[in-house]
């Protein structure tokens, strides 16, 4: 399974477009973090975006896109609509 983290706009949104998406490949991963990261991934897939809660000036969007063999999800929240199961993903995503 593939992983790609993009992140846009928020205060250092001039910066963050110069750098490039975040890839994680499970196949570099011990089998107990690949086990985690496909439980977070069903769980963000399954659970829907709340609706958007107001402007945010400086926040932040994430495009998550999962690639599995011939599957592919994009997965998109905001700082201001984001699920909880979409938030566990994307905090393990940044520490690891």
């Amino acid at each position: 399974m593939r992983v790609v983290l993009a992140t846009h706009g928020g205060q250092a949104a001039a910066i963050n477009m110069r750098l490039p998406p975040r890839v994680l490949d499970s196949d570099r991963l011990p089998a107990e973090a690949t086990a985690q990261l496909r439980d977070l991934v069903t769980a963000a897939r399954a659970e829907a975006a709340p609706e958007k809660s107001g402007n945010a000036r400086d926040a932040m969007s994430y495009t998550i896109t999962v690639e599995d063999g011939d599957d592919s999800t994009t997965i998109t929240a905001s700082d201001t609509a984001m699920s909880p199961a979409f938030a566990a993903l994307l905090t393990w995503l940044q520490t690891h």
